[in-house]
């Protein structure tokens, strides 16, 4: 069996949980419109010569919708990565990647988005449990 054939698929996985490890680092208050603001940049990958002309910005326009309803909803937030998601895939199967030099970013792209869209269907939560204070001013 090749393993470096599984890197490809493999990586964006890793690669995603590491985003979700950092994002989940972002104090409580400003985690949730801090990733609101994440899907409305991802909104916008592609304009610059996505492939599809024109239909890039209603995409966008629908992006942006979802971060707006993301500011109060982490299931929009989801909802965004899962459509960036189908986005990535079309992009990779007409063949106009989200990096124009790596030819396989769209599809790390689609596999990557799924595994930040799960962590913020459950409500974005914090990864690392606070330690109760045990000195003396705890």
């Amino acid at each position: 069996m090749n393993l470096s054939g599984l890197v490809p698929y493999v990586a964006p996985v890793v690669i995603g949980l590491f985003v979700v490890l950092l994002l989940s680092l972002v104090p409580d208050r400003h985690r949730q419109p801090f990733n609101a603001l994440g899907i409305a940049g991802a909104g916008g990958v592609y304009f610059s010569g996505g492939g599809f002309g024109a239909w890039e910005m209603p995409f966008g326009a629908l992006m942006l919708y979802v971060a707006y309803r993301g500011l109060t909803s982490w299931t929009f937030i989801g909802i965004g990565w899962l459509l960036h998601t189908a986005w990535d895939i079309a992009h990779h199967l007409k063949g106009n990647p989200i990096l124009p030099f790596a030819h396989g970013s769209s599809l790390g792209c689609a596999i990557c988005d799924p595994v930040i869209a799960l962590w913020c269907l459950r409500g974005g939560p914090p990864l690392r449990v606070a330690r109760p204070r045990t000195d003396a001013l705890g």
